[in-house]
This record gives C-alpha cells, sequence and structure tokens, in this order.
C-alpha cells in the first residue's frame, strides 16, 4: 500500500477505503489478520473509534500498530469519550506517532453501546473538532497557545446522504469551512437520492467517499431502514433479498451494482462491512475496481 492518502485525494483515481475495528482486548492477532486481506487492495484504512459506543481498544493505538505494517491508517476520533483537552493531547500524540490521516465525527451516545451507565462527554461538536484540528495544523491550540511544533493532518468528516435534511447540508458546509480535506457518507442504497445528495452540495469543492455496507439478509435491510438514521434501503432491495436463493451472495451483487454507479457520481467508496473483510475482495472484484 502506497502511504500518502492525501496525494490520492488530489489525483483522478476512484479511492477505495475500508473500515477496521480495533480488537476488543490486547490480542490484536484476528484484527490485523481481517485487514492484511485488503493490502494493495483499498488506499486506507479507517480505524473506529469504540464503534457503536462499544468498547475497545484505542483507535490511536491500533492505527500506529497498522502503521508499523505498512498499511495508511484513518484515525477516526469522537468528541462522545473525550473533553477538549484529551481530544487535543491524543492528536498531538498521534501525529508524533507517525499518523497522518483523522476523521472526527461527534459518536454515538453511550446509552447504546456496552457500557450504557457511562458518562457522554461531548464537550465539543464536530464541526467544532475540525476547528481544533485547522487550528493544531496553524501551530495553535484551541485556546489560542502557540504548540511546540504544529501537525500536518489530512481531516476528514462524515455526513448522512438525505437531500432532504436542509440542517444537516448546513452542517457539512460548516465541516468543510472548517477545513474537511474529505467526506465519508453513511452507507448508500438508493442511488437516486444519493446523486440528489451530490447536486445539493454540488457548490462544495470537496472530494465523497459514499459509504458501503453490504446488505447480508432482508431483516438487515429492515433493520436498518427503521433503526439506522439517514439510512434508506428502497423496498425492491428489501424484496429482492427476500426473493432470493441466498440472500447473502444477493446483497454482495447490490453492492457491486451499487459501486458501479458511484464511481460515475463521487470520487470513491468507503466499505463498512457488518463483521469481517472476508468477502470485501469479492465486492470490488464484482464491482470491477482495479487496483493499482
Amino acid at each position: 500500500m502506497n502511504l500518502d492518502f492525501r496525494k490520492k485525494l488530489d489525483s483522478k483515481n476512484f479511492l477505495v477505503t475500508a473500515e477496521s475495528s480495533p480488537p476488543k482486548g490486547s490480542d490484536v492477532s484476528s484484527a490485523l489478520a481481517d485487514v492484511e486481506v485488503l493490502r494493495n487492495f483499498v488506499d486506507a484504512l479507517n480505524v473506529t473509534d469504540n464503534q457503536c459506543s462499544i468498547m475497545h481498544m484505542s483507535s490511536l493505538a491500533f492505527s500506529k500498530l497498522l502503521l508499523e505494517r505498512g498499511h495508511e491508517p484513518i484515525m477516526q476520533l469522537t468528541c462522545r469519550d473525550r473533553n477538549r483537552i484529551g481530544l487535543q493531547a491524543d492528536l498531538l500524540g498521534a501525529f508524533a506517532l507517525g499518523i497522518r490521516n483523522i476523521c472526527v465525527m461527534s459518536g454515538d451516545h453511550p446509552s447504546c453501546g456496552d457500557h450504557p451507565g457511562s458518562k457522554a462527554v461531548y464537550d465539543l461538536d464536530s464541526v467544532q473538532l475540525l476547528d481544533i484540528v485547522s487550528k493544531l495544523n496553524s501551530g495553535f491550540d484551541f485556546a489560542g497557545n502557540e504548540l511546540e511544533g504544529k501537525t500536518d493532518f489530512c481531516v476528514g468528516a462524515v455526513s448522512n446522504i438525505n437531500p432532504k435534511e436542509f440542517l444537516q447540508i448546513l452542517k457539512l458546509e460548516k465541516k468543510v469551512r472548517c477545513g474537511a480535506d474529505f467526506i465519508q457518507t453513511q452507507a448508500v442504497y438508493d442511488v437516486g437520492m444519493f446523486e440528489e445528495f451530490m447536486e445539493s452540495i454540488s457548490h462544495l469543492d470537496v472530494p465523497v467517499l459514499a459509504g458501503l455496507i453490504p446488505l447480508k439478509s432482508p431483516k438487515m435491510a429492515k433493520y436498518m431502514n427503521e433503526n439506522i438514521s439517514g439510512i434508506h434501503v428502497p423496498d425492491e432491495l428489501v424484496s429482492r433479498l427476500e426473493k432470493a436463493s441466498d440472500p447473502l451472495e444477493e446483497g454482495l451483487l447490490v453492492a457491486a451494482e451499487t459501486t458501479r454507479e458511484l464511481t460515475k457520481l463521487c470520487r470513491g467508496i468507503h466499505i463498512m462491512p457488518i463483521g469481517s473483510h472476508t468477502r470485501t475482495l469479492k465486492l470490488l472484484k464484482k464491482a470491477g475496481i482495479s487496483r493499482r
């Protein structure tokens, strides 16, 4: 994997990023093996930060382990678990350890995770966290104090894709103004909706990587519709999975077809498997994505 995601964003290539979850424990062997199959097939690996409010090894530590093995990490950082002091401390530590890509987000509330009694911090929101990264890149902390050495992060943010959610579009505009270098979106199942979304933000000069979560069953599709904000699985896709003799294979085919459509609309895809990456290379092959 050639390191330098920032340069890839400036290229004309269709990019592929994929999600990597640190282990829930100290044994990193399975987590590292899962992403090893992606070597030379993806441009960078997003390292989740206690995804879904479920406690895992820190994204900073696992990002460093990936970096040591020649992968390019995008360290995710949420506002949920740290105040502004802790966020800045982790960012400075990450940069000192060689991590150059960050993706910031608010983070799911702890009530939906495996430590529901824990206290959410949310000292800042994701827009303010982007502002922090911009200030650190300029050589100052959030309070305006000069740093002994500035950072130089390539920083991303996230967005859902509903073009009718006007406030979300406004927030995305703020994220770009605060220095977002790229956007990774919620999972796309309705390509028409995504096309409308891209038209609604056409005035923003920012690369967009569309989220992709391959469906595994009709039950999963219905769950996504009912429980995940910003996701819309069209009825015809649910029906297609219900009629399929092998819903798992059909879901992969749907994801591949979606990817082929997305190559015409945005700069890349961001693959978020439920579970491991055992089927990710098959998805890319079906979608006709060749690697450099």
